[in-house]
């Protein structure tokens, strides 16, 4: 199982990263797309740890800064000529797609993040923490609860309205097939899963590849090209 860096950077160092990646990203970008919706959460984490609204800060800010690194570490594997995880692949082949929407390109990422990563984020933050994944879970909630809210915003400002009902059908049928909060569920169950298996290695880098897998076959289905 990949582990990143231990050094913990601030949530203000990851939303500098970010949002020098919307700069340099032309808006229609499907990882640009994507990129606003996460900025716009990690702000409002970051702006919810500021006004004491996690209990452990410590805690909150490094699972949502382990979170943040494994995206922009996928980011960077592309930028370098590498392959990023299979979870993120579909977003990064179709990005430039025309017949993909952007509320297509929102959910894909957040499919991928929430679905791998955040599992992967949890372990991370264990290890460096030295604690438990129950220590964690009231953090896990509420970074949860911050995404539903978002997406929920994101589906209202990005769905095409009403006189396009008719051209939205397909959309309305493909994206109605995925739940944020059921893969966040099934995500606090991987990350458990995960922790379990530290001492097993081999195995937890079998169940690691067969999430990634998993989770980059759904992001394929939410990106499926539809007629304009």
């Amino acid at each position: 199982m990949p582990q990143l860096e231990q050094f913990t950077p601030s949530v203000g160092e990851v939303v500098s990263r970010m949002r020098a990646l919307d700069a340099a990203l032309p808006e229609r970008d499907g990882i640009a797309v994507f990129n606003r919706v996460y900025l716009a959460v990690t702000e409002a984490i970051d702006r919810g740890i500021d006004a004491g609204r996690f209990p452990d800060a410590r805690a909150a800010i490094t699972l949502d800064v382990r979170f943040a690194q494994r995206y922009l570490a996928a980011v960077e594997a592309v930028s370098d000529g590498r392959r990023p995880p299979a979870c993120w692949r579909p977003l990064f082949q179709f990005r430039r797609h025309p017949g993909v929407r952007p509320l297509q390109f929102a959910l894909a990422g957040i499919n991928a993040h929430i679905g791998h990563d955040l599992a992967l984020a949890v372990v991370d933050a264990c290890r460096s923490l030295r604690c438990e994944p129950a220590e964690l879970e009231d953090e896990f909630d509420r970074v949860g609860d911050l995404l539903v809210s978002l997406e929920e915003r994101i589906r209202e400002e990005l769905m095409p309205g009403p006189d396009l009902l008719q051209i939205a059908d397909p959309l309305t049928h493909l994206l109605g097939s995925w739940s944020l909060e059921r893969a966040r569920d099934a995500t606090w169950t991987a990350a458990r899963a995960l922790w379990a298996l530290r001492g097993l290695p081999d195995v937890a880098e079998e169940f690691t590849e067969r999430l990634d897998t998993a989770v980059g076959f759904a992001g394929r289905m939410l990106l499926t090209p539809l007629p304009d």
